[in-house]
């Protein structure tokens, strides 16, 4: 009896299972949920598509690109192999093959591949090594920080270089009071010395810094073309009113409005 055919095809199935654990597990390590790590990983796999949402989240992002183009480059030859298979169990088989024992046979690989991909222990634990395996050996550690700060919303992440008319020269964070423009502070990148992360509102910004910073992208062109003087400082309270009007706003559509109730 030959059940070659059968159990290729069983392997196949089996590789494919495999190669969509692996992709899931490293879509979700480029910060996308593990649902939707696992859509896009079978969409991918199985050629379906998927939404323009769903479209834009891997387009825009290098290696979940690279892992979708690999997923469908595979997922085209498993369905051909697979394909392939199933008709060269037909053709070879002969008048004399026992037909009982090659269903049996491909009913309980098909069984035990559906228990395999819906038992949640096994899941957790090829997650786990298949997370533990990607993280040493390879760079796919990369997120998608384009959606974690929002920058497709007028919001950026830019370098400022301070010079010594600039605005910011020789005030420490808590005299700026940058959070009340909407600027925040990531990092000050300071020359011949360490990278400084995170700074605190004691930290004072020198000639020659680079800041890094988050906010909003025209309030972060202006501030830095703002210069020290009775002029910077006005700019400085224009801008802070301008935040607190927007939160004003922002708070008002927030809070649903309350109905007074009407008197007996």
């Amino acid at each position: 009896m030959n059940l070659i055919p059968v159990v290729t095809l069983l392997g196949t199935l089996f590789v494919t299972v495999l190669v969509t654990r692996i992709a899931t597990v490293a879509l979700a390590l480029t910060g996308l949920s593990r649902e939707s790590a696992r859509f896009q990983a079978r969409s991918a796999l199985t050629g379906v598509g998927f939404t323009s949402s769903e479209t834009e989240k891997v387009v825009n992002h290098p290696v979940r690109r690279r892992i979708i183009m690999m997923l469908m480059l595979l997922g085209n030859a498993g369905i051909v192999t697979c394909m392939a298979t199933l008709m060269a169990s037909f053709v070879n088989n002969t008048e004399g093959t026992n037909w009982v024992v090659m269903l049996a046979v491909m009913s309980s690989g098909l069984l035990v591949l559906a228990l395999i991909t819906r038992s949640r222990w096994i899941d957790r634990q090829m997650s786990r090594i298949i997370e533990r395996s990607l993280r040493r050996w390879t760079k796919i550690d990369v997120r998608d920080y384009v959606s974690f700060f929002h920058l497709s919303d007028g919001y950026s992440v830019s370098e400022i270089q301070v010079d010594p008319t600039d605005w910011l020269a020789d005030r420490s964070l808590a005299e700026l009071r940058l959070p009340d423009e909407g600027v925040m502070v990531l990092g000050i990148e300071r020359p011949r010395q360490d990278y400084i992360g995170a700074p605190n509102a004691t930290t004072k910004i020198a000639e020659g810094d680079t800041l890094i910073i988050y906010g909003p992208g025209h309030r972060i062109e202006e501030l830095n073309q703002r210069r020290s003087g009775p002029q910077g400082s006005a700019a400085h309270e224009n801008a802070v009113e301008e935040q607190a009007e927007l939160q004003r706003q922002q708070e008002s559509t927030d809070v649903p409005a309350i109905v007074p109730e009407a008197s007996e």
